[in-house]
């Protein structure tokens, strides 16, 4: 029986896995899989594409495909929303990347009018204005998330929130220091297709999902006082939640 598409991506993958095709290193072409396995080549331009949707490889125009050098990050929301971290002037990234380099670019910090989604997860009455924290998350190089914060504009006028750098610990601690301590977190999250827009924001490799996170931060009041709408590269990611009975 000829081999499939989903069977030469098989073979592949568990040469990825066994180190036999080590990160960076380039994956047999099209025509050598042509070859190889005796298939046509639209079928062996899938089994590559199955690899690269599946983050385990890259496509370099006009070079070929390549076994992914990036690491996915582990994302522990329970570990990186702890007050123990933020608290304590960390950065809530600390807990996922530890030292692995990352930056913030594209940020961007304006007041703006609550969308209709947003200001009834504020509670926030029409017209309400709110403080829009717009930016994206690079890893070793690489966009990984983009996030955009809305946080009620009358809650954290005046305070360090509405500058570029809000300084140690970040929002969270400067919301502790305003008196609205956020202490419990709702996310809601859905994994999807990403527009064309979100596709040029985050380089997107081709036929890549996005998990998209609405995470709303509540006070010991049960007080709403940020909604963050994250979008995350899901083959950059692996997300895992501690649950206990």
């Amino acid at each position: 029986m000829a081999a499939t598409a989903r069977d030469i991506a098989a073979e592949l993958r568990e040469r990825i896995k066994s180190g036999a095709l080590a990160p960076g290193k380039r994956l047999p072409g099209e025509p050598a899989l042509v070859q190889e396995y005796g298939v046509a080549k639209e079928t062996a331009r899938r089994a590559l594409t199955m690899l690269v949707t599946e983050g385990l490889a890259v496509r370099r125009k006009g070079s070929g495909t390549y076994v992914r050098e990036f690491q996915p990050i582990k994302r522990v929301a329970n570990r990186r929303l702890a007050p123990e971290g933020w608290g304590s002037g960390q950065s809530i990234w600390s807990a996922d990347l530890n030292t692995r380099p990352m930056e913030v670019t594209k940020l961007r910090v304006d007041i703006e009018a609550a969308p209709d989604n947003i200001a009834l997860a504020l509670n926030l009455t029409d017209g309400a204005r709110t403080l829009v924290r717009d930016r994206v998350y690079v890893v070793e190089g690489e966009p990984v998330q983009s996030a955009t914060s809305y946080l009620p504009a009358d809650l954290v006028r005046g305070s360090a929130i509405e500058q570029e750098d809000t300084g140690p610990g970040g929002v969270y601690a400067r919301l502790e220091e305003l008196g609205a301590k956020p202490v419990r977190f709702v996310e809601e999250v859905r994994a999807r297709m990403p527009a064309p827009d979100e596709v040029e924001r985050l380089r997107i490799a081709e036929g890549t999902p996005v998990v998209e996170i609405f995470r709303t931060a509540f006070t010991d009041e049960g007080t709403p006082v940020e909604v963050n709408r994250m979008l995350l590269d899901a083959s950059a990611y692996v997300m895992e939640y501690h649950v206990t009975g």
